[in-house]
C-alpha cells in the first residue's frame, strides 16, 4: 500500500513538475536575450568557446525535444530553440551544448550513461511484458518476474546515472551563460530557473522508477 501512495505521489509530482516547466519555457520565451543571439547561434558559440568543432547544431520538431547525440556529435534544437533569441532559447541550447562538452572532457557519469544506452534500450523494448507475464506466471515460473525485475534494474540505474548528467550540464550552461555575457543580472535567474525545473523532470523520474522496481520487487518476495 504505502508503494501504491508513492508511485501515485510521484505521479502527481510529475504533472506539476511538467506543467511548471512548460509553463517556465513559455514565459521565458517572451524574454529576449540581450545580443539578440538564436538558440542556434548560442550553441554554436558555446561550443566554439570550449574548443570543440566537430560537433553540428542542427533544428528537430517537436517541443522541448532537444538532445546531445554524442553517436553523431549533433546538437538537436527543437522549433522553439533553434531560431528563439529568447532567456529560454539560450538556456536550453547551453544546456544540450553542456552535454558536449562533457563527451569532449570526458565526463565520467556520461560515459558511463553511454555505456548503458544499449543494455536499456534492449531492456525497455521488452521489460514490460516480461513483468506482466513474470507476474500472471509468479506461482508456475518464480524466476521470470525476477529476471523481468533485473532489466527493470537496468532502467532504474540509468535514471539515477541521468541525474548528475544532467545536473552538471546545467551548471556548464550557467556558468558560460554568465561568463560569455548572453545573459546579465536580470536573466541570469531565469535561465536558472528554467535548467532547475528541467532537472526536477529527471529527479522525478528517477524516484518513479525505483518506487515501480521495489514494487516488483515486493511481489516477487511474496511469492
Amino acid at each position: 500500500m504505502n508503494i501504491w501512495l508513492i508511485l501515485i505521489l510521484v505521479m502527481l509530482l510529475s504533472m506539476i513538475v511538467q506543467g511548471m516547466l512548460q509553463s517556465r519555457f513559455r514565459k521565458y520565451s517572451k524574454v529576449p536575450v540581450g545580443n539578440g543571439m538564436s538558440g542556434a547561434e548560442v550553441a554554436m558559440k558555446m561550443l566554439n568557446d570550449n574548443g570543440i568543432y566537430d560537433v553540428k547544431v542542427v533544428p528537430t520538431r517537436g517541443m522541448l525535444t532537444d538532445h546531445y547525440n554524442p553517436t553523431t556529435k549533433t546538437v538537436a534544437l527543437s522549433e522553439g530553440v533553434y531560431s528563439s533569441r529568447s532567456v529560454a532559447a539560450a538556456a536550453v541550447a547551453a544546456h544540450e551544448c553542456g552535454h558536449a562538452v562533457q563527451h569532449a572532457k570526458g565526463y565520467a557519469p556520461l560515459k558511463l550513461r553511454s555505456a548503458l544506452v544499449p543494455v536499456v534500450n534492449f531492456a525497455s523494448n521488452i521489460v514490460q511484458w516480461i513483468l506482466l507475464l513474470g507476474v500472471l506466471l509468479m506461482n508456475v515460473f518464480p524466476g521470470l518476474l525476477w529476471f523481468g525485475i533485473i532489466l527493470f534494474a537496468a532502467t532504474t540505474l540509468f535514471s539515477f546515472v541521468t541525474l548528475p548528467v544532467e545536473i552538471n550540464a546545467s551548471q556548464r550552461a550557467v556558468a558560460w551563460l554568465s561568463h560569455a555575457g548572453i545573459t546579465d543580472a536580470n536573466t541570469q535567474p531565469m535561465a536558472i530557473d528554467a535548467l532547475k525545473w528541467a532537472a526536477y523532470t529527471y529527479v522525478i523520474a528517477a524516484i518513479g522508477s525505483l518506487a515501480t522496481l521495489l514494487y516488483y520487487i515486493g511481489l516477487a518476495r511474496r511469492d
